[in-house]
Parts: structure tokens; sequence; C-alpha cells
């Protein structure tokens, strides 16, 4: 049994109030942490506490959106993810909070909101490189293979330099001199794509700090005109 309240009238504190809205919005602040581990935990694979592929696989089905969309490598950026395919509690935590969601329709609501964040120049440009670095899935890995950089070429810069993309590709998987690509190679592709004119290619210059492989695909493409 609760205790009796005192006939003696009490002093209100001056902050109460302060006291009382402070209480609230942590109480408000717990609930959407705690509907944000309850969607991951939705999705996550109790024995690694993580969200593994297939729980990336349902969590794409049930936004809508194929597992191979951009906007969920560009989600996996958001949450600062650091081993493909994989979701830990902290990035997830971390993603949602930066995305103002705590729900599944809020997150998909915020799909176009997140696409629309990472096309702007400076975002773009930590997000091509997070890209990349998201590929190499070995410990000590340098380099990506020609393949899957071709794969990853048309995902992340085909919509904006498709023209650019397609004969950087066809010049990938015709040459024979190089296996992998590497980080500056990468981010060089997106130099050009931004820097030069296409298709003359007027304002290449075989002198400047550009890589080889540039040098070839020029070289490459004006044989092919």
């Amino acid at each position: 049994m609760p205790p009796r309240s005192s006939s003696k009238k009490k002093t209100v504190p001056a902050n109460a109030g302060s006291t009382d809205d402070h209480s609230s919005a942590s109480s408000k602040a717990k609930t959407k942490k705690d509907q944000i581990d309850q969607l991951f935990d939705s999705y996550a694979n109790s024995s690694i506490q993580m969200i593994d592929p297939e729980g990336i696989e349902a969590l794409c089905s049930d936004l809508g959106v194929d597992y191979t969309d951009v906007r969920i490598l560009m989600f996996a950026w958001k949450l600062k993810a650091e081993k493909q395919g994989y979701f830990t509690l902290d990035e997830w935590r971390t993603g949602l909070k930066a995305l103002g969601v705590n729900t599944l329709s809020k997150l998909k609501k915020a799909l176009p909101e997140l696409e629309s964040e990472v096309r702007t120049p400076p975002n773009f440009a930590d997000f091509y490189s997070f890209a990349f670095r998201y590929c190499l899935t070995e410990e000590n890995q340098k380099t990506v293979d020609i393949e899957s950089i071709c794969e990853l070429l048309n995902l992340v810069l085909g919509s904006q330099f498709q023209p650019q993309v397609d004969l950087l590709i066809q010049y990938l998987k015709f040459q024979s001199d190089y296996k992998v690509i590497t980080l500056d190679q990468w981010m060089n592709f997106l130099r050009f794509c931004n820097e030069i004119s296409f298709p003359d290619l007027g304002n290449y210059d075989s002198t400047a700090a550009w890589p080889l492989i540039l040098d070839y695909f020029v070289e490459w493409v004006k044989q092919k005109a």
C-alpha cells in the first residue's frame, strides 16, 4: 500500500518544471533507442549479434528495394558499416539516429532524403570512397578485382555518367594489363568523369597527374573513334 500524503504543503523546487521536461525528454530518447534496438533485433542473427547478409535481404524486402540497389550501399555508408554484408548494433544505432528514424516505415520514407544527401558533391566523394573500401573483405586487402570494379562503377556512377562508365567498363574488360584496381585509381575515375569533357576528351592532359590506366584508356578511346 502506498504511503499517505503528508498534510503539510511541500515546497516545489524552482527547477521542477525543467527537471520534468528533462525527464520527459530522456524518457522519449530511451523509448526511441529501444525501438531502434527492437528493429535491429528483428533482422539480426542472434548467434552473432549482427545483421548478416540474410538479415539485410529481409530488410531490403521489407523496404521494397532490391538487395543490389545503390540506396542500400548508401544506407551502409550512413551506418559507417565496416564489414560488407554485416551491420552491428552500434552501427545501426549510429545510422538510424543520424537519419532520425526508429521504425521501418520511417526508414523507408528516409531513403529518398538519404539519396539526396549522398548526391551532394562533398558527401558523394566520401560515399564513392566508402564504396571501394566496403569491397575490401579480406584482412590487409588493398585492391579490388576488375569484375567487381565494373559492377561497382555501374552501381555508383552509372546514373550520373553512364556514357563514360559504359566505355570505361568496356575498356577494363578488354585490357589485360590490370587485374585489380587501387583506391587511388578508383578515386581518379570519379575525378575523370567530373573534369574531362566527353566524348571528345579534349581537355585531358596525359602529362598531368593522372594514373597510367587512364592514359591508356584515353588512348584506347581515341583509337576507337
